[in-house]
Order: C-alpha cells, then sequence, then structure tokens
C-alpha cells in the first residue's frame, strides 16, 4: 500500500512504500502522517520528508533540504540546506549563501522547532548549541510553524486566534531586499512609502526584454548611467569580478571591457569596484547605502533628413493651357514601374543578407568566450555552414563544426520524429544548466524535420576510448580515474539535487563522459530523456543514474567494459581480500589502497537489486571525498538480471539512445 496526491488525474506525489506492507494510516495531532504495518510499527513517516516547512518537534538533519514552493510551475531557486557542519544555511541556486546561522562546534546536530516558538540546533548530548525566538517566544500559542517563503525568506509563523490569521514573528533576514535576487529579473529592490518592498526597474528596457528588467547587451555602449545609493550584482551567471580601485579607475575598466554590463563602487572603508558581465542585474536601493552603481547606456541615433530646403512661395499658376503627351506618359510611368521594382528587389536582397549575417554574427559573439551565457537557435542551412556540411563526423550521429571565429562544436542530430514543442522545452531547461561537470549547450536547430543541438567541443574525446586502446589507457593515471569519478558523481548530484527541478541523464556510460583540453571529465547528453518521455518518474530515474554510475566506477577501476560479465568476480576478490586483483593490470603500483576500498564499496551498493539501498548521490559524492564513512555492502548479485531479461522488462524504464 502506498500514499499518493493527485491533481486532474496527475499523480503529484507518493509514499513510494508499496513493497512495506502497509497496513493503516494514521495523522497525528502533532501533523505527522504516519504509515503503519500489521504489527503497528511506523513504516514511513512525512516528518521524514520535510518540502518548505518545519512543524514543532519536526527535525532537520544535516544534509537535508526544504525547498520553497514552485512558482509558476518552475521550482524555486531558494533553499534552507543543513551543512554537514551543522550550521542552517539560505542559499539560491546552491552556490549563494545568503544567510546563515553561526557555526557551532559540535557535530551530528540537527534543527528543531520548539512549540514555545524558538528554532534550535540541537545536540543529542547537549541539547540546544544555538538559538533564536520569535516575538511572542513562550506565549500560549495553539499552533506554530517555519517555512521557506517563496520570497526566499525563512519565517516562522504563529497562529493568532482573536484575528484568526497566521502572523510571522521571526524571520531571518530582517531587510527582505537583502535576500539574493529577491526581485530576480524584475529590477532593483526598494521600499515604497509605506515601506513595503516593491521591484523597480531603473534601466531602459528594450522591446527584446519581454517585459524582464535587463541592462544593455550593447558590446559597443561608450556611455555610462550613474544610480546613486544603489548596490547592483549579477546573476545568470553569478561571476562578478572584484577588485580594490578607485572610481575613475573602475568605471575605465568597464568601458574599455565589451562585456561589461555595469558596475558598482562601494564606499565603506575600502574602495571596492564590483563589475558585472552579464544582461542579468538586479540588486537593491536605499538612501543610506554608500555604493553607487553605473549602468551601461546606448542612445540609438535619431534619424534627421541632412539636407533641409527652405520652403518657398508657390509659383503662381500659369494659365497657359498644353497639350498633354500621352506616349510621354505612357513612357514615365514604365520607367517609374521598372525602378520600383528594381528598388524593392534590391531591399529585399538587402535585408535578406543583413539578417543571414546578423544571425551569424550572434552565433558568432554567443560563442566567442566560454562560458557564453546565450542559447543560440540556429537556421539548418547554419547548421550546416558550421559542420562543413557535416564533412567530418566523429560519432554516430555526431560531427565537429567551427565557427566563424574557428571555435570548435560539436553537433549532434536528433531523430526527424521530435516534437517542436519537446524539443524546444527540453533546451530551454537543459541550456541554463551550468556546471563544470557538464558540457554545456550552446545552441540548437528546430527547423521543419531538422533537429540538432551543438554542444562545446571536448579535444581529448570520449573516455570509452581510452579504456579499450591500451596506448591511451597509459594516460587515465589511478588519479585521474578517481578525478573522473569524483566529477562524474558530483555532476550527477548537481542535476539530481541543486538543479531548478530534478533532471536525470538517463544514459549514464563512459561513451558519455569526455575529456577536455586540460584533461578534465565532462558528462555529456545529460536530460535528453526529456525529448523521449522518460524523465516522469523522479525516483526510477535517479535509481538508475546511481545504478549507472556503480558500472562507470567499476570500469574505471577494472579497464573492463563489460560490467555485468566480472560484476560477481569483482565482489568475490573483494570479499576475499584481494580488490588489487580488480584493479586495470594496465595501471602501474601507484594504486591507493584505501581509494581503492571506498571506489569498491560504492560501486557495489550503487549496483544493489534492492532499490531501498541504495545510495543517494550525495552519499556516493561524500564517500568518494572521504568524509562519510561506508560499511561494507552485501552481496547485490543473487537476482541480478540478464541484459536479455533487462530488455523484456521494459515496464522498468528504458536508455536513452
Amino acid at each position: 500500500m502506498r500514499w499518493f496526491g493527485f491533481r486532474e488525474g496527475q499523480v503529484l506525489w507518493t509514499s513510494k512504500t508499496s513493497q512495506l506492507s502497509v497496513a493503516s494510516a494514521f495523522l497525528r495531532d502533532d501533523g505527522n502522517l504516519v504509515l503503519l504495518n500489521e504489527m503497528k510499527d511506523v513504516v514511513w513517516q512525512s516528518f521524514d520528508y520535510p518540502t518548505d516547512t518545519l512543524l514543532p518537534s519536526q527535525r532537520l538533519s544535516a544534509s537535508s533540504t526544504l525547498r520553497a514552493a514552485s512558482k509558476d510551475d518552475i521550482s524555486s531557486f531558494y533553499s534552507l540546506y543543513m551543512n554537514v557542519s551543522g550550521q542552517l544555511q539560505l542559499r539560491w541556486e546552491s552556490s549563494i549563501i545568503y544567510w546563515g546561522s553561526a557555526r557551532p562546534s559540535h557535530s551530528n546536530l540537527s534543527a528543531v522547532l520548539t512549540s514555545a516558538g524558538s528554532l534550535q540546533l540541537v545536540s543529542p548530548n547537549l541539547g540546544p548549541v544555538w538559538s533564536v525566538f520569535g516575538e511572542d517566544h513562550n506565549d500560549t500559542v495553539s499552533f506554530r510553524f517555519l517555512r521557506l517563503d517563496v520570497d526566499g525568506n525563512l519565517r516562522l509563523y504563529s497562529w493568532k486566534e482573536d484575528s484568526q490569521t497566521w502572523k510571522s514573528v521571526w524571520k531571518a533576514v530582517e531587510d527582505q531586499c537583502k535576500v539574493f535576487a529577491t526581485c530576480h529579473q524584475r529590477g532593483v529592490c526598494v521600499y515604497n512609502a509605506s515601506g513595503s518592498p516593491v521591484c523597480t526597474c531603473p534601466f531602459h528596457q528594450t522591446a527584446q526584454s519581454n517585459s524582464n528588467c535587463l541592462v544593455s547587451s550593447n558590446h559597443d555602449c561608450k556611455s555610462m548611467v550613474e544610480h546613486n545609493n544603489m548596490f547592483l550584482y549579477g546573476v545568470y551567471p553569478v561571476n562578478d569580478s572584484i577588485s580594490l580601485t578607485s572610481l575613475d579607475q573602475c568605471k575605465k575598466m568597464c568601458l574599455t571591457d565589451s562585456s561589461c554590463t555595469a558596475i558598482t563602487f562601494t564606499k565603506d572603508g575600502s574602495a571596492k569596484c564590483s563589475m558585472m558581465r552579464t544582461q542579468y542585474v538586479t540588486g537593491y536601493s536605499d538612501p543610506s547605502l554608500s555604493s553607487t552603481s553605473f549602468v551601461k547606456s546606448c542612445s540609438d541615433p535619431v534619424a534627421v533628413n541632412p539636407i533641409i530646403v527652405p520652403s518657398k512661395s508657390p509659383p503662381q499658376a500659369n494659365t497657359e493651357s498644353y497639350k498633354i503627351c500621352v506616349p510621354c506618359l505612357v513612357g514615365a510611368a514604365s520607367a517609374t514601374f521598372v525602378v520600383f521594382v528594381l528598388i524593392q528587389l534590391g531591399i529585399g536582397f538587402y535585408v535578406y543578407k543583413r539578417r543571414r549575417n546578423s544571425y551569424r554574427r550572434l552565433a558568432s559573439l554567443a560563442y566567442s568566450t566560454p562560458g557564453s551565457k546565450y542559447l543560440i537557435m540556429l537556421s539548418f542551412t547554419e547548421i550546416k555552414d558550421l559542420t562543413g556540411n557535416f564533412n567530418l563526423q566523429i560519432g554516430p550521429k555526431m560531427f565537429k563544426g567551427a565557427l566563424a571565429n574557428n571555435q570548435p562544436v560539436v553537433v549532434k542530430e536528433l531523430e526527424a520524429t521530435i516534437e517542436a514543442r519537446k524539443l524546444r522545452a527540453a533546451v530551454s531547461k537543459i541550456g541554463c544548466i551550468y556546471h563544470k561537470g557538464l558540457v554545456k549547450l550552446e545552441g540548437y536547430c528546430c527547423e521543419l524535420d531538422h533537429r540538432y543541438l551543438v554542444y562545446e567541443y571536448a579535444k581529448n574525446g570520449s573516455v570509452d576510448k581510452y579504456i579499450e586502446d591500451s596506448t591511451l589507457a597509459e594516460r587515465l593515471t589511478w588519479r585521474k580515474r578517481m578525478e573522473i569519478c569524483l566529477s562524474v558523481g558530483r555532476a550527477i548530484f548537481y542535476l539530481h539535487t541543486e538543479c531548478r527541478e530534478f533532471l536525470c541523464h538517463g544514459n549514464l556510460k563512459c561513451e558519455n563522459l569526455v575529456l577536455d583540453e586540460d584533461f578534465e571529465a565532462k558528462l555529456n547528453e545529460f536530460g535528453l530523456g526529456m525529448l523521449y518521455g522518460e524523465a516522469s518518474s523522479h525516483r526510477a530515474s535517479a535509481e538508475k543514474d546511481v545504478e549507472d554510475f556503480g558500472k562507470i566506477v567499476l570500469t574505471l577501476v577494472s579497464g573492463l567494459r563489460e560490467v555485468n560479465d566480472v560484476l560477481d568476480w569483482a565482489y568475490k576478490e573483494w570479499m576475499d581480500g584481494h580488490p588489487e586483483n580488480v584493479v586495470d593490470k594496465r595501471l602501474k603500483d601507484e594504486v591507493d589502497a584505501e581509494e581503492l576500498e571506498r571506489a569498491l564499496r560504492i560501486a557495489f551498493w550503487c549496483l544493489q537489486i534492492d532499490e531501498r539501498v541504495k545510495p543517494s548521490m550525495g552519499e556516493v559524492v561524500k564517500v568518494l571525498e572521504g568524509t562519510l564513512p561506508v560499511d561494507p555492502p552485501p552481496p547485490p548479485f543473487t537476482c541480478w538480471r540478464s541484459p536479455r531479461e533487462e530488455d523484456e522488462s521494459s515496464e522498468l524504464g528504458s536508455e536513452v539512445v
């Protein structure tokens, strides 16, 4: 038995307890929903799976997360995270921490909301080691809860009997404008006359801004608009460069840097210059701020008539009559028509060439620097131009191409039957994902029956060819193999938990691991399951990624590609105390015994048949980092299915091809 949540026939949530012999459900007075078996033992409880809210006595343990409610069907950027050191952190997109609790010197802490109205970090042995209190702490209050609101602020609420309303009695960030990206793409946060935070757009909005408040993307801007008492910062991505310099030098650096869009100069005891290189700029403004911001501005020229002819008095009408020359009129009309047609053709050809060249300039601009933030939609003609008419094939339906600035890219051909709607929806999600362990999607083509994806080029090719080739395998040292395992683990963990919404890879294998020019591993072709309707089940997708990751680890350790054929042997060697026998014989005497033990243990855990005991990717990463101990895994292979049986069980999910 398992419990479901429905909306219009769609499953929104399930307890995933169909294998736990659930006999009954019980909603406790504290708000905890528990599922019981025949022996009345608790086999599942909602308190173990918090969403955006904590109730009194509910605990948030280390590495757990609260995420603000979704808005417009998009997962929130805001989360409350309890790190392994026991510190509570409010985060935006997992990379920006804009509030944190005290850093306790104790371990094994958990966060708990008390019925008296305090949020505490509690040690099992010492009790509370850190606390914050609501303004009605210790008052008689019937109901309380702690919630991470959609605006990114963490608040404690109490029920007021007299007004029959919920009242906020504490919040983590006192100044809402200081919540990172509180206005997102809607401008700058200010307080209105009534003292409420509002978002205003002090920048010039163009027709292309789609109602978002964006700064100019024109790289030729040579003037700047000053905004006093304003602090700005960039998002998408967050990569402001900060230097200590003078105001004049700060402005000069921006004006001479074509990628700079805005600067903020702070005079709070140190002359700090913060430079932004993105259109997506936000921030806050207050009369008390000592910061001054400057935003690049481009003034469009006003078209004027260079020849101004003074008006003259009309000549006096001549009363003398003239004869009409019909052949002259016909000739003049014909000549006028021909000239008109030629002008129209010339204008049409000019517009066509200019539009075509503008696309090329846009593509070249977007790809001109690493980490470009633009996802470009290309025509099929441009795809042919990039690839030299598909002249250099580097893999199945994969072609190497070069942009106008000679920057190499890889073009992947997709099935022509993929719906345009699905492709655009997929690339809109994949294209905004930035992680050093993931190959960046640069652009796409969705024109008629042509479907292509354009990726950044990885100079050293796939890991698979290094496993196959004995000569190349020497470059995959033990240290590099462990680095690849950790890099891939972190990338998958990022896709599963730290993107705006869950995203699985779905086709994780050595062929989709590539090495860039610095020989750093990157994961390719992630998220393509969305094109084939295979990303609906989060749990099944996550478990498949975990299983495939275990196979990759075993492949990198052993140097053997057919993992299913060596699984039992590898496990037996490890159990017999000879893990070194599993190691690729092409490696020299350089294997770290502790790393080998961790790698084999976590690989065997990932390959467990019982899905309930498989680790999450977060746990996998911690084990590989050496920050989390891992128990010896049991034999996972007693019920191991052959590839043939796996193919016959299509209802369990299929790989993306």
